[in-house]
């Protein structure tokens, strides 16, 4: 079954950082009213090719962590530059928030759907369907 984790690692990482993403702007919006809030967000492109890398330049499986969540480093975990500013010093821009969160949810939610469609093909493939 170490095919089977291998082939999932990937996978996995991608929903535990989206779901980390979605943490992070729904703090967002939570703290809209908050003065001098600033707006921050997990740079999900540059984690993943951390992940990637990481994954890809090791020689040994005990090289890297495969259990538990690699929380975002500081470099992915960036604050958000409003486009209008406002007077108590709060960034967040509540529509801009709950658009990005919306695109998250999609994004998690197609993962996750890609995950379920590669488990029902290995179920069908063990089955003999």
């Amino acid at each position: 079954m170490n095919f089977i984790d291998k082939d999932f690692a990937l996978h996995e990482r991608a929903l535990r950082f989206r779901s980390q993403r979605m943490e992070v702007l729904s703090s967002n919006i939570a703290n809209a009213d908050t003065p001098n809030f600033k707006a921050r967000d997990i740079d999900f492109r540059q984690v993943m090719k951390t992940v990637r890398t990481d994954a890809l330049t090791t020689t040994q499986p005990q090289h890297y962590e495969l259990e538990g969540g690699v929380p975002p480093d500081q470099a992915a975990l960036k604050y958000r530059i409003p486009f209008n500013t406002s007077f108590d010093g709060n960034t967040v821009e509540l529509s801009m928030e709950q658009a990005k969160f919306g695109k998250a949810t999609g994004d998690f939610q197609a993962t996750l759907s890609f995950l379920e469609n590669r488990v029902s093909g290995i179920r069908k493939a063990l089955k003999g369907e």
